[in-house]
């Protein structure tokens, strides 16, 4: 099965060979921040099932301490992936053109979401980062 994947404005493209896993939405502040909604939601991907097709170029990072980060398009602003010393390790879901056969399996940082937020019932929610630290 392959994903593809890219920007609002299209100039960005990217394909995934392989299936996504660990699909989450994390509510912390900085994700708010970052992605400009009540929480980020993305999937872990596997280094090798992920490939950059069109405008990697046009990518601007962002970079933290911890050398974490984010990929987003320079002209239209899509944070695209989560970056982890220089490669990407998790795709915003928001991005994809195909169904990535997952479900959101967590909510994350609970404790710190929007108050004005409501999170729907059935799915674990975590008041941190959840069982594993990824």
């Amino acid at each position: 099965m392959t994903i593809s994947g890219e920007c609002f404005c299209g100039e960005i493209k990217y394909e995934i060979s392989g299936a996504l896993k660990d699909a989450r939405s994390c509510h912390c502040s900085r994700c708010r921040k970052a992605f400009s909604s009540q929480a980020s939601a993305y999937a872990i991907v596997e280094r090798d099932d992920f490939k950059w097709i069109k405008g990697q170029e046009l990518l601007t990072s962002y970079v933290g301490k911890h050398g974490f980060g984010l990929q987003f398009c320079s002209k239209c602003g899509s944070t695209l992936c989560g970056i982890h010393d220089g490669h990407v390790h998790g795709i915003t879901l928001g991005c994809l053109n195909d169904d990535p056969r997952i479900e959101i399996g967590r909510h994350i940082f609970v404790d710190s979401k929007a108050a004005w937020e409501v999170i729907p019932e059935g799915v674990p929610q975590y008041p941190e980062a959840g069982p594993e630290h990824v």
